[in-house]
């Protein structure tokens, strides 16, 4: 399921929106790939009739809690990635029996925007009461900045599958290392029993 999820996030890019069902009592979680640093803005809206609370678990790279906090039928949550990875992002419904037209499992719109796709540049250009040409500007240099991020991110999972790799290809030697001694000490030792057997029966 996670990896289900995941897959369809990705399809999304760095920002989209995406519905899900979920069942009473049932927890439903997706992956994101997040840069450090990266600011994440999510809103989530439940189908009409929704009587309970839903939560929402944010884990960051590691597997601790970043954000746990329960939502009514709409709901908002802001944050930005303190490390590079894979952050998981859960959602956990509450009992609904109460809930109007209860069919035994809710309809959740989840949206996601990521990076420079958080900005209002319209909110930014009315409140600082920039030109066209200088909005454009800080769009430009806000983007570049994301590149950058991505960049460094991809380096740094470089970096992880090397480690990765000479520490697999490191075990494996060690390894067959290991076999090696354990296949040379049985075949002494079996020379030895054969030795000492050939003897016994005055065969040598």
């Amino acid at each position: 399921l996670l990896l289900l999820l995941g897959q369809l996030l990705a399809l999304l890019g760095r920002g989209g929106a995406f519905y899900l069902e979920v069942r009473e009592l049932e927890e439903k979680c997706f992956i994101q790939e997040i840069p450090d640093g990266t600011v994440v803005i999510g809103a989530r809206a439940a189908s009409p009739g929704l009587a309970r609370p839903a939560s929402r678990v944010l884990r960051g790279n590691g597997g601790w809690n970043l954000l746990a906090r329960q939502y009514g039928p709409q709901g908002s949550f802001t944050f930005t990635s303190q490390s590079p990875g894979e952050h998981q992002i859960c959602l956990h419904l509450e009992s609904i029996r109460f809930a109007l037209f209860y069919d035994g499992k809710l309809a959740i719109h989840l949206d996601m925007q990521l990076g420079e796709h958080t900005n209002d540049y319209t909110e930014i250009a009315a409140n600082d009461k920039l030109t066209l040409l200088h909005l454009r500007v800080q769009q430009l240099v806000e983007q570049v900045e994301q590149i950058q991020k991505e960049q460094e991110y991809q380096r740094w999972r470089e970096e992880r599958f090397r480690q990765t790799s000479e520490s697999t290809n490191q075990r494996v030697l060690w390894w067959s290392i290991l076999q090696t001694f354990i296949l040379v000490a049985i075949g002494i030792w079996q020379m030895q029993h054969l030795k000492s057997f050939f003897k016994a029966k005055k065969l040598v």
